[in-house]
């Protein structure tokens, strides 16, 4: 398939080769679902078309699989994400990334990942959540540096309220899946930080790190 058409056509999958020219990063590959053989050969034709890889939800066998043919991708195994970007660009602004708890790390660490590899400048606040409201209040001047803060949080979710009212920069917020029954699986915090009284929150869905540094990216770029 020829670089006028956008994409190039595998049989199995049609590549989005143009997405770095509309967006500025490339067609990440969710990796579920697919074989070892299919993601080598996509993994070969986004960098057959000079295109930055990033590999969401990709387990730590594959991805030593993949570095046989691939050996600079580089992998976080909390985060379950790999990535080869082509041409390293100097970090960019400043995204605080503030996990609720140790549980909510991984997916913190997906978008703390994301961001890392889309060029962004990252900060990291872990296990501040509102149980000990005082371990996030002692880091409120990082808050204000920020251009743009990602809360993940579980439980009830309560903590990107909290940090919305405390910074004036946009906030992303990411429930995580991490409670007792009653918290459905996510349900709990997504709603809570739907229904969020403060301003300047936007939602993604339940455990999407990597939606949630993509986002946080645009802003931190724009």
């Amino acid at each position: 398939m020829s670089r006028r058409c956008g994409y190039s056509d595998l049989g199995f999958a049609k590549v989005d080769t143009d997405r770095k020219r509309r967006r500025g990063f490339a067609e990440a590959i969710y990796c579920p679902g697919k074989t070892r053989p299919h993601l080598t050969h996509i993994v070969a034709e986004l960098i057959r078309h000079r295109q930055d890889v990033l590999l969401t939800k990709l387990d730590q066998d594959t991805c030593e699989y993949l570095r046989r043919s691939f050996p600079k991708l580089h992998y976080n195994p909390l985060a379950r994400l790999a990535y080869l970007v082509q041409k390293p660009a100097k970090l960019k602004g400043l995204v605080v990334v503030i996990s609720a708890g140790t549980a909510d790390m991984p997916v913190a660490e997906e978008a703390v990942t994301t961001l890392q590899a889309m060029g962004n400048r990252v900060v990291k606040l872990y296990d501040v959540g509102v149980a000990g409201v005082h371990r996030l209040m002692r880091n409120v001047r990082i808050l204000k540096r920020a251009k743009v803060v990602v809360v993940v949080a579980g439980m009830e979710g309560a903590l990107a309220s909290l940090v919305s009212g405390l910074s004036s920069c946009p906030v992303v917020a990411v429930p995580t899946s991490c409670g007792y029954g009653a918290n459905f699986g996510g349900l709990s915090a997504l709603l809570t930080m739907l229904n969020g009284c403060s301003p300047g929150v936007a939602v993604v869905n339940i455990d999407n790190g990597f939606g949630a540094g993509y986002v946080a990216s645009l802003i931190n770029k724009g």
